[in-house]
């Protein structure tokens, strides 16, 4: 049986490796958390949205980088500090700005791909993740807001996306809990939402269930790739078990990088380059402890475009809100200044949300200077990427590992 080593356990990495499992493989997952999905994957935004495929690639995005650069409570928020990864990141993804609609359209037609494959095995496998399919209400308060959201429109319409414009009434009628006014917006029925951690890790049990093997707590030192195998060395992980523990290697026919942020340096040992830069994002999640937030709180899922930010209801008791894009390297830290506006912003939509207890959070999304992820081989035999998709993560997962399934079966390893 052909042997895979999967790299990372978020997402894109059990998604790969259940694509792969599906396929007859023996399957190897390497990951340094104690248990699946434990980073990016644990507290995103929790939105399965095709209608927010629109990649970033414009010069309106630069310029609101730029004038936010010093606000801390901005929902684009630049560290001034050079870098010559953050430079080069930029400068590429500036040269992208005359893909924007190809690459829009592309991601969009995408997330719809990925989309029937994920709820296919949620159902397969009786996977319980608080999903909601009630849809996504993009809404818009200044008329320029509105405007440009029609003609981001016409890219997603292209991809195949089935989105209408709903006038104030509308979105009163579709989701009654808001409580500020709106002068526009666009509903798309079949974007969903649910916990992407509870679905990472119910999938992750499915696949062990199908003879994947994972192997966590797992840092890995070095991956090497020739004609006949590739090779992962790797010794426990942790500070006091990384000094004394001993180092294991193992041999793969093929081996998949699914590392999120982690991927740039990987490539690097395997000669290819992918120049995936760290673009924090931060959420809470409100629990909705008495009957009063309960009946307060959204359960359409919608996405404010002049605050940058989006809500899941995760069940009856829970309310995730998250938004924000902050450059500032591999930074883990969780600021309260970036927390506060999507604390104030829940108690202006939903006053009667009680924000007394909330639970922040913040993960590293792997974007790619064009935003679209890189999926398939790599440059030397044996070697393969899903990694680098950016804010659509958990939206394209399913799709691309499908594709990078595909890509491997073709190879004939």
């Amino acid at each position: 049986m052909t042997k895979i080593a999967v790299i990372g356990a978020g997402i894109t990495g059990v998604t790969t490796a259940y694509a792969l499992s599906l396929r007859g493989y023996d399957v190897t997952v390497f990951d340094r958390h104690r248990y699946p999905a434990m980073a990016t994957s644990y507290a995103n935004g929790g939105q399965l949205s095709a209608s927010n495929a629109e990649v970033w690639n414009s010069w309106g995005t630069v310029l609101k980088g730029l004038k936010w650069m010093f606000r801390p409570e901005a929902p684009f928020l630049l560290n001034p500090l050079p870098t010559w990864h953050k430079l080069s990141w930029f400068a590429e993804f500036i040269a992208n700005i005359p893909k924007y609609g190809l690459n829009t359209v592309e991601t969009t037609r995408l997330a719809i791909a990925a989309r029937q494959h994920l709820l296919a095995w949620a159902e397969t496998e009786k996977i319980d993740f608080d999903w909601q399919p009630k849809g996504i209400l993009h809404v818009y308060r200044r008329e320029a807001d509105l405007a440009a959201a029609r003609r981001v429109n016409a890219h997603l319409t292209r991809g195949g996306l089935e989105r209408v414009e709903v006038s104030p009434a509308d979105i009163r009628r579709i989701e009654p809990a808001i409580a500020i006014d709106c002068l526009g917006g666009f509903y798309t029925a079949s974007d969903s939402t649910g916990d992407i951690h509870k679905y990472t890790r119910g999938l992750a049990d499915a696949a062990a269930r199908r003879g994947v093997h994972f192997v966590q707590d797992a840092e890995v030192l070095s991956l090497a790739a020739q004609n006949e195998h590739a090779l992962v060395t790797w010794r426990p992980a942790g500070d006091e078990a990384a000094r004394t523990g001993p180092v294991e290697s193992s041999s793969f026919d093929g081996l998949v990088i699914c590392a999120g942020v982690a991927s740039r340096a990987f490539a690097a040992m395997l000669g290819d380059r992918i120049n995936i830069y760290p673009v924090k994002g931060y959420s809470i999640t409100v629990p909705l402890d008495d009957e009063q937030s309960r009946a307060a709180a959204p359960y359409v899922s919608l996405l404010d475009d002049a605050a940058k930010i989006v809500t899941s209801r995760l069940g009856p008791g829970r309310l995730r809100v998250a938004g924000t894009a902050e450059f500032n390297g591999e930074n883990y830290n969780i600021r309260n200044d970036r927390i506060l506006p999507l604390t104030n912003w829940v108690r202006t939509l939903f006053p009667s949300v009680a924000t007394d207890r909330v639970i922040p959070w913040a993960g590293l999304r792997p974007m790619t200077p064009s935003m679209l992820p890189k999926v398939g081989p790599g440059s030397r035999p044996r070697v393969f990427y899903n990694t680098g998709h950016g804010h659509l993560g958990w939206t394209l997962s399913a799709g691309t590992a499908e594709a990078v399934a595909a890509s491997i079966a073709g190879a004939r390893l």
